[in-house]
């Protein structure tokens, strides 16, 4: 597989492992989308100065407002970190 066919691979193998942990195996709850975080973005959580802010984020995820981030959630919030990632990176 090319590098961008393994990241896909990867993002998908992510959110289905967190996604399996509780109810539904196609969203994940709040508690999966806090584990996730914790584990795979923890840069992301120190930023965040309390638990509003963490629920800010949750509720920001939620497009549909259905209180659980489906895999489009997802990858919208892994885009959107990695563009402000990418435009950190360029600005030095």
């Amino acid at each position: 597989m090319t590098q961008l066919e393994t990241a896909m691979a990867i993002l998908i193998k992510t959110f289905d492992a967190y996604a399996s942990a509780e109810g539904s195996k196609d969203s994940l709850n709040k508690a999966e989308v806090k584990t996730l975080l914790e584990k795979e973005l923890p840069g992301l959580l120190k930023l965040a100065k309390n638990q509003d802010e963490v629920d800010k984020l949750m509720k920001g995820l939620d497009i549909n407002g259905d209180s659980e981030v489906d895999f489009m959630e997802y990858v919208v919030l892994v885009a959107s970190l990695t563009c402000a990632c990418h435009s950190r990176c360029c600005k030095k």
